[in-house]
């Protein structure tokens, strides 16, 4: 696994995100994980390209999976309906939100392409056989009975799931659940979630280095968000170079979590699907920087920006 950074090397580190340079950065990194002699990779425009699946003239929405988007509360459905929306934009053929019954509604009425489920049903028998992919977590509330939710999901659920936000915080308060989960779930915590996941880090690298244990010790993929976004799987290191500070606003993880779900439904292994959700989910925030600044961008408008990608 990774060594420990040099303290000449974390300075530095440092020095440049003050900079706020990501060209700069982006050397300085790979030169530090050379030194550490991390197995990564940087995820480039052609790798994408060349794994991304197009939909075919004579496919149907069939073809293209059904998503579960399980996420949303009082005040903060719109988490629910970006989730949601996104997941849409990015392909999957069908997008079931599973939200408490009475607030189905506003997922009717802002988004009707979506179908709707009272999310209570999933504390009972529920034939999950109907669903390719599950997205868990935005806007949802930590609560008992979330917590009864997650829990049954883990336990009985079997489809590759993204596991994000509140969903997160549960499980942190909950780490022995952690052992329950499939070889096929994606976990998205940003910096904090991630701490209150696996422990405090004194830097990024010795958090990075903890995604990478971690993802071989409960074989799951990690995502740890942030300005150089890091995927671990099965001990090797992801890091992708798309995005902009524009993402540093509420909605843009629920976008990402949208995107990552939407692409294991139609079919991308796990690994694949949260590589290239986060490369696209960069890409568009970069794309929507066209018509914003880093101040003025919506997660929204990250969303709209996703048809405009070409690969």
């Amino acid at each position: 696994m990774m060594n420990t950074p040099s303290l000449e090397q974390l300075q530095a580190w440092d020095a440049f995100k003050q900079m706020n340079h990501p060209v700069l950065s982006t050397v300085l990194l790979e030169e530090i994980m050379q030194a550490l002699q991390i197995n990564y990779q940087f995820i480039s425009h052609q790798q994408i390209a060349v794994s991304y699946k197009k939909h075919l003239p004579f496919s149907h929405k069939g073809t293209h999976g059904h998503a579960l988007i399980i996420a949303g509360n009082y005040g903060k459905m719109g988490a629910a309906i970006l989730c949601a929306k996104a997941c849409l934009r990015s392909g999957a053929g069908l997008v079931t939100a599973a939200v408490p019954e009475n607030l189905s509604s506003i997922i009717q009425t802002a988004l009707p392409e979506a179908m709707v489920v009272n999310s209570t049903q999933l504390l009972q028998i529920f034939d999950w056989n109907k669903y390719s992919a599950l997205g868990v977590g935005p806007g949802w509330g930590i609560d008992t009975t979330h917590a009864q939710i997650l829990l049954q999901i883990i336990k009985t659920c079997h489809h590759p799931m993204v596991i994000d936000a509140d969903a997160i915080t549960i499980l942190s308060e909950n780490k022995q659940w952690l052992n329950y989960l499939s070889t096929n779930t994606i976990v998205t915590p940003h910096v904090k979630e991630f701490d209150r996941l696996f422990g405090n880090s004194l830097n990024d690298f010795e958090r990075w280095n903890k995604a990478l244990e971690a993802s071989l010790t409960y074989q799951c993929i990690i995502v740890v968000k942030g300005t150089f976004t890091l995927i671990a799987s099965k001990g090797k290191a992801f890091i992708n170079s798309t995005g902009n500070a524009g993402l540093a606003k509420g909605g843009s993880g629920d976008v990402l979590t949208g995107i990552i779900t939407a692409l294991i439904a139609q079919h991308y292994s796990p690994e694949q699907a949260a590589i290239t959700g986060v490369y696209l989910h960069g890409l568009a925030a970069n794309i929507a920087l066209e018509q914003q600044t880093t101040e003025s961008m919506l997660a929204t408008d990250v969303i709209e920006a996703l048809g405009k990608i070409k690969l």
